[in-house]
């Protein structure tokens, strides 16, 4: 080894000697839409070593400026000869990647196996994957030294549907990382000239949401910024539906942020994403957003369709016999949505038949309920209405079924169609439900938020807030690995607050997310994360 020390001093001496006369430093010409963090991953440099070298200019160079590089030839002549000198020890190397690899692929035959990496923590390990730390060291009793980068370890036995490998988006953040963003919220300012801030709360539901979205937001970059990451803040006030927005676009270049978190609306968030050339966020709900054709757009919240997938795929993996009951309103909507189930799980092996009941003269009678459902066996009954009326009708009279009558009952989602039922009824059915949010009331991190915002704001936060918090900081922090944030989407989900965020790109290339939780009623009225 010392031997193989020496030849390599020797040979990085003589490239030293031979390279001296040799520029270090080349020129450069901007491409059109490279900035120094897209120039810098380019040619394999830090994007703080790149703004070192060119002082002159900011993060976002202009086309055709000349800025300085490192010579790649003097790099790449040196690596040839680190190369030959170093060859038995990258030999070496391949063998225990080779080792590794077949170390993998006999485990992923019966099991679901991780990789630990930095920053892992055994929360962040249970909480994806839905096991407890017991179950976990249980399967890898060295676990019990504690996590070390690098370990392969099993997570739980492979089932089905755990057959395409799930991962974990690691935070990373790079030296000396500073991010520009653009926040576009209408806070409606022009309209409440006479409002105090404080009276703003209980004048205007929107001005609340929005509100709570950035005050929420507020504690992310505060987070951020304690973590060394440099974010410079451009509030614009979009005021009311479309009278401000063009104005903002013709009056600022938006393109000079790294990214845009909204607007609000479906329309606005359309036009700005025309414009832009960087990463436009859509922080809410549209029944519009389907409709987006932008790259640049990004959506937060998941397609109701996704919501159906999501449950069709859980009931899939977890039914094996009994009985299944899909229940809709005979609306259009439902219509489809039974159909499209209903086809869907009957072509599942261990399902034969979905039986369907719909409305007459506005409601299901519980006799056309005790027909269907058989005693002894598991009966599961799927609502897919929104319906105040169908859905209360539904619960009331599968809650007063025999006692040999076993029911369990699964919604698309938890909309408002059930907030005006007591708990104690979904409770005593165990309804399971998809959702777009899972709140750990005792992990460390949700506690930290609820803390650190009620004293700022002497309030607990909202929905909005917390979804606030959730995008912003997971959009920030994916940005700051100096990665393009569509890159970092490829490299796995993450879990913020109560948030789940797994981006994957629509046929028209658009971003969406896709994370859902299965969540399920206990008899003690707290809930369970299924999945």
């Amino acid at each position: 080894m010392k031997h193989l020390k020496f030849i390599v001093f020797l040979c990085v001496l003589t490239f030293t000697v031979s390279c001296g006369q040799q520029k270090k430093y080349v020129d450069y010409k901007v491409k059109e839409g490279e900035t120094m963090r897209m120039i810098a991953k380019k040619f394999d440099i830090k994007t703080s070593d790149l703004l070192r070298l060119n002082p002159d200019f900011g993060r976002k160079p202009g086309v055709n400026s000349i800025i300085v590089i490192p010579n790649r030839k003097i790099k790449t002549l040196g690596d040839a000869i680190a190369s030959e000198a170093l060859k038995d020890s990258i030999e070496k190397e391949e063998s225990i990647r080779i080792e590794k690899e077949e170390l993998l692929a006999a485990l992923k035959k019966d099991f679901v196996v991780y990789e630990i990496k930095k920053g892992d923590t055994f929360y962040s390990l249970t909480r994806f994957y839905n096991v407890s730390q017991e179950e976990m060291i249980a399967l890898n009793p060295f676990l019990l030294e504690g996590l070390k980068v690098g370990q392969i370890i099993k997570i739980k036995p492979l089932a089905e549907g755990d057959a395409i490998e799930n991962h974990i988006y690691e935070d990373v953040i790079e030296e000396n990382t500073s991010l520009k963003v653009a926040l576009l919220l209408p806070f409606k300012t022009n309209e409440n000239d006479t409002i105090t801030s404080k009276d703003l709360f209980v004048k205007s539901r929107l001005a609340n949401i929005v509100t709570d979205f950035y005050l929420g937001a507020e504690i992310a970059i505060d987070s951020l910024r304690k973590q060394g990451i440099q974010v410079d803040v451009n509030v614009f006030d979009t005021e009311a539906k479309g009278t401000k927005i063009k104005n903002i676009l013709s009056e600022n270049d938006l393109n000079e942020n790294d990214i845009i978190i909204g607007p609000l609306y479906s329309e606005e968030a359309e036009l700005v994403a025309d414009s832009a050339k960087i990463p436009v966020v859509f922080p809410f709900y549209s029944k519009k957003q389907h409709l987006f054709s932008s790259e640049t757009l990004i959506k937060t919240s998941p397609e109701k369709k996704v919501f159906r997938e999501e449950l069709t795929t859980y009931i899939k993996d977890n039914f094996t016999k009994g009985n299944l009951i899909l229940v809709g309103d005979g609306e259009a909507s439902s219509n489809s949505s039974n159909r499209i189930m209903k086809e869907s799980l009957e072509s599942h092996d261990s399902i034969n038949v979905v039986n369907v009941l719909k409305p007459e003269n506005g409601y299901i009678e519980k006799e056309r309920f005790l027909n269907i459902l058989k005693p002894i066996e598991d009966n599961w009954v799927i609502l897919t209405s929104d319906d105040d009326v169908v859905v209360a009708d539904a619960i009331n009279s599968l809650i007063s079924l025999p006692d040999s009558t076993h029911v369990r009952v699964f919604a698309i989602n938890k909309g408002r169609a059930f907030d005006k039922i007591a708990n104690s009824k979904l409770a005593s059915i165990h309804l399971t439900y998809v959702s777009d949010e899972y709140a750990d009331e005792i992990s460390a991190s949700t506690y930290l938020f609820n803390r650190q915002y009620s004293e700022k704001n002497n309030a607990l936060p909202s929905f909005h807030a917390t979804k606030g918090f959730d995008i912003t900081y997971d959009l920030l922090m994916r940005l700051a690995s100096g990665n393009s944030l569509k890159d970092t989407f490829n490299e796995g989900a993450s879990y913020r607050i109560e948030t789940k965020f797994d981006y994957s790109k629509n046929p028209l290339g658009v971003s969406e997310n896709k994370g859902l939780f299965i969540v399920q009623y206990n008899k003690d009225l707290s809930l369970t994360r299924l999945k």
